[in-house]
């Protein structure tokens, strides 16, 4: 992290990652994803149960938002509290959001207790983190901009001036354009949006 952390930024993995445990001939897979919303993980819980049809378990946690204010643990069919909540514990030990492990549990054929699972969850999903990157990333406001063709130079400008990045652009007589604008910089940019002529900014939400 920077010395003087700014208030739109917050922890997250950079990339997918695996880790491993086994225990009394049980495995557990770990799988790691930075991810942006519900629907995302959603889709990747559903490939991983394609893929690993004949696991008994798929436990996973995930936390959503800078605030970490949206969060799930599942148990998938293990004693209460003892895959999940484990899972859970090591993204907010690691104060980490927009997260998603996965640990699937082929069964070796021997109990291990509850006291076992939570163990074997958590050192699951430990080592996929450790096997992956902690990143320092920026919360981002995406906001279209509507201008008249004679209006171009001064919102290239603007972009230019700012360094944002254009996710959407169609230009015509009446032009638009899609950026992405930190945080932090919303008000001041807004400001010198509403100085140009015949410019309207919507903002698009966070990304």
């Amino acid at each position: 992290m920077s010395e003087s952390p700014q208030t739109d930024t917050y922890l997250t993995l950079k990339a997918k990652s695996e880790g491993l445990y086994k225990e009394k001939g049980s495995k557990f897979l770990a799988f790691a994803f930075p991810v942006k919303d519900e629907t995302e993980i959603k889709e990747i819980l559903d490939q991983l149960r394609k893929k690993y049809y004949d696991a008994r378990h798929h436990c996973y946690a995930y936390i959503l938002g800078k605030n970490q204010n949206i969060y799930r643990a599942n148990d998938d069919g293990e004693p209460n509290h003892s895959a999940g909540d484990p899972i859970l514990g090591q993204i907010r030990s690691h104060h980490l959001t927009n997260v998603l492990i996965v640990v699937i549990r082929y069964f070796g054929g021997i109990k291990l207790g509850v006291g076992g699972l939570i163990h074997a969850y958590k050192t699951a999903a430990a080592d996929a983190i450790a096997n992956n990157e902690i990143i320092t990333a920026v919360l981002h406001e995406r906001v279209k901009l509507d201008f008249d063709y004679l209006s171009m130079n001064e919102v290239m400008k603007l972009i230019k001036d700012y360094d944002l990045q254009i996710t959407d652009q169609h230009f015509d007589n009446q032009c638009q354009l899609v950026v992405e604008i930190r945080q932090k910089l919303l008000e001041e940019i807004s400001h010198k949006i509403s100085d140009l002529n015949g410019v309207k900014m919507h903002i698009l939400g966070y990304e």
